[in-house]
């Protein structure tokens, strides 16, 4: 069994026990093919939340600095995720996610670009639009509700994924792509919390 998988079963009994993980709209996330699973941010165990509720092997995106820490830096990769430097473009890593969707990968984004401190919904990150523009996957929003208390029920919902033809075809910009993803998160929310 690899380093994910264990990982996976780890975190999948913690979810169990300690929190009371509900999971809705698993449906709705593609069983194969490209699907990059937009969500909320608001605890470090949201990656491995998504990793273990969404059916896929996800691929995340995570802050450079952390590849640089002498015991992340062999493990990271291990578990499928690629550093990305924070406040630019970084053009290495807009690739590797390009390529990891046009493979029929799952990447999973957390659009926000970091936690939230009071729960709120911020701004997305032009990044999620640019890879729903740039690929035919699939974009599924997905809110995690919470907070994050030993034995307090934790809920994710995967919506239905986005239709991004119009957009498309408007020819509009990655932080518009961006926009409507937010506002599918922020309905999904709204409509479960």
């Amino acid at each position: 069994m690899n380093l994910y998988n264990l990982g996976r079963n780890f975190f999948n009994g913690i979810f169990a026990a300690g929190y009371k993980l509900q999971v809705n709209g698993l449906e709705n996330v593609p069983k194969e093919d490209g699907v990059l699973i937009c969500s909320n941010h608001i605890s470090y165990l949201d990656p491995p939340l998504v990793g273990c509720s969404s059916g896929r092997t996800v691929h995340f995106m995570a802050k450079a600095e952390l590849f640089n820490m002498p015991v992340l830096k062999g493990i990271l990769p291990k578990i499928h995720a690629f550093p990305v430097r924070r406040g630019m473009s970084d053009k290495q890593a807009l690739r590797k996610g390009l390529e990891l969707l046009r493979n029929g990968k799952a990447v999973g984004l957390f659009p926000e670009g970091t936690r939230s401190k009071t729960g709120s919904i911020a701004d997305g990150l032009a990044g999620a639009g640019f890879f729903a523009l740039k690929t035919d996957a699939k974009v599924v929003p997905c809110a995690i509700i919470g907070p994050f208390k030993m034995f307090k029920p934790v809920k994710i919902v995967y919506g239905t994924p986005i239709d991004f033809s119009e957009l498309k075809e408007q020819k509009a910009s990655a932080r518009e792509a961006t926009e409507k993803i937010m506002e599918e998160i922020r309905k999904l929310y709204e409509a479960n919390k």
